[in-house]
């Protein structure tokens, strides 16, 4: 090869390894874009879909913000309502049996007797298991005092874990991100290492005044 041409090679090269820095930080970008804890650094508007049922708790303003944060395969989905402890009863063993052969992310809503509304987005249905179960895809949120979503950390896999006197979902060191009796009646929420969550509530132990499980359908 001519020695004329090396140099000339040498730029090309350089000017691809630029351009691909670029992409690689945009990509980056996007990266903590998608997972951001607060909505207001996307500003793109969202498309609410229906309702399959009737809520209790969720607002217009309250859907708008969970929908930012949705993984891909339950976007532009109908909300189908699945569980309620309304039209179900507070039994915990029945919103696993609602949720039997179901496919799909689980949206848990949680008013509790003082107003609060949060709760979680799990990959998957919600059923009795002797082991953590789902993936990254999970969340934990809130909406006091202002619209807060915590993603998975990557600290560890303790998405999900349910039997029949209890679910869980979060933990580590002993403590729960949320965390409900048998009855759907007590609750407690802690800061855990899968979400790197604080408390989804103002105090650590509540009494849940309502909870629905919504379906992407």
């Amino acid at each position: 090869m001519p020695k004329s041409r090396i140099p000339n090679s040498i730029a090309k090269i350089t000017k691809y390894l630029k351009q691909k820095g670029k992409a690689l930080s945009k990509s980056e970008e996007l990266r903590r874009a998608l997972y951001a804890t607060s909505v207001g650094s996307i500003d793109a508007d969202v498309i609410v879909p229906d309702l399959v049922g009737t809520t209790e708790i969720l607002s217009d303003e309250h859907r708008e913000h969970l929908c930012r944060h949705l993984p891909a395969r339950a976007e532009g989905y109908q909300w189908k309502l699945v569980f309620s402890t309304s039209l179900h009863g507070f039994s915990l063993n029945s919103m696993y049996r609602k949720m039997n052969k179901l496919e799909s992310p689980i949206l848990l809503v949680i008013e509790d007797t003082g107003g609060n509304v949060f709760g979680a987005l799990t990959s998957c249905s919600l059923h009795v298991s002797d082991h953590f179960y789902g993936t990254g895809e999970s969340l934990l949120f809130r909406f006091t005092p202002k619209f807060q979503a915590f993603n998975w950390t990557g600290d560890n896999l303790y998405f999900i874990k349910g039997n029949n006197e209890s679910l869980a979902i979060g933990a580590g060191d002993g403590k729960f991100g949320l965390w409900l009796d048998g009855d759907l009646y007590q609750g407690r929420t802690q800061s855990c290492s899968t979400y790197g969550n604080e408390p989804l509530a103002p105090h650590e132990d509540f009494v849940v005044k309502t909870l629905e499980c919504w379906a992407f359908v």
